[in-house]
């Protein structure tokens, strides 16, 4: 199955990367929040700006996997190739597998600006084992990611999942607390972010960079929306293979 899946893997990263559009964008909103946000108001601080910058890590693996898999999985969804694969004697976990390892190498793509510009503008600082545990945190908090962009590609057509994809990832940016440092948010995001994917992603980066405690509730929730945008994604697959071949 390894095989199969870095197939389908190669096929999404050839035909992403030959609109090469598709990868500027994913690294843009991240990579400007960065030059207009963090360096010039804590670039400076050597505290805020690893934080700061983790935090953009996160919002750059949210609107990575809502764009890459939520918009275009539906636009994949939307042309002849894809009920013809469905038909190959692979099955669906290959074409999982391989969507999901695409994802991540495209994702790690888009992090290289934000990583250079913390590096390059700021005192954002960390250990080498500080910077392990980091990439490991990165890759485990795209999980729910991902699965939220399959659920939304599989479950919607091209236009809607386009709109649904903009309209989340700003708000679940904001009241997440991407947008402010460790205790720094509003009240009201304060205690709405730990039951967010978003504020569980956040308080991991937070506490794999820094002095930030690692929070047993919001890895919990963390979990619970990983199990429950599973599920979402698996029956979205499954209802829209229904509908094309029954």
């Amino acid at each position: 199955m390894s095989s199969l899946a870095l197939t389908h893997a190669r096929f999404q990263l050839l035909e992403t990367f030959r609109i090469p559009i598709a990868v500027f964008g994913s690294a843009f909103f991240p990579s400007a929040a960065m030059l207009a946000f963090v360096v010039p108001f804590v670039g400076d601080n050597a505290e805020y700006a690893t934080y700061a910058t983790v935090s953009m890590i996160t919002f750059s693996v949210m609107t990575t996997n809502l764009f890459q898999h939520g918009v275009g999985v539906s636009e994949d969804r939307a042309q002849p190739w894809d009920p013809y694969v469905r038909t190959l004697p692979a099955g669906a976990l290959p074409r999982f597998a391989g969507r999901i390892l695409a994802g991540l190498c495209l994702m790690a793509v888009s992090l290289v600006p934000v990583v250079l510009i913390a590096w390059l503008l700021t005192e954002a600082t960390t250990t080498p084992l500080g910077f392990v545990i980091t990439a490991v945190t990165t890759a485990v908090i795209a999980v729910p990611f991902i699965l939220m962009g399959l659920a939304i590609g599989y479950s919607m057509p091209q236009k809607a999942a386009v709109v649904v994809a903009q309209v989340l990832f700003f708000p679940l940016a904001f009241l997440g607390g991407l947008m402010t440092g460790p205790g720094m948010a509003p009240g009201i995001v304060e205690d709405l972010a730990p039951y967010l994917p978003t504020g569980g992603a956040a308080r991991l980066m937070w506490a794999a960079v820094g002095d930030f405690p690692y929070d047993p509730g919001s890895i919990i929730t963390l979990v619970a929306w990983t199990i429950v945008l599973g599920a979402l994604a698996v029956w979205a697959y499954r209802r829209d293979e229904g509908r094309r071949f029954s």
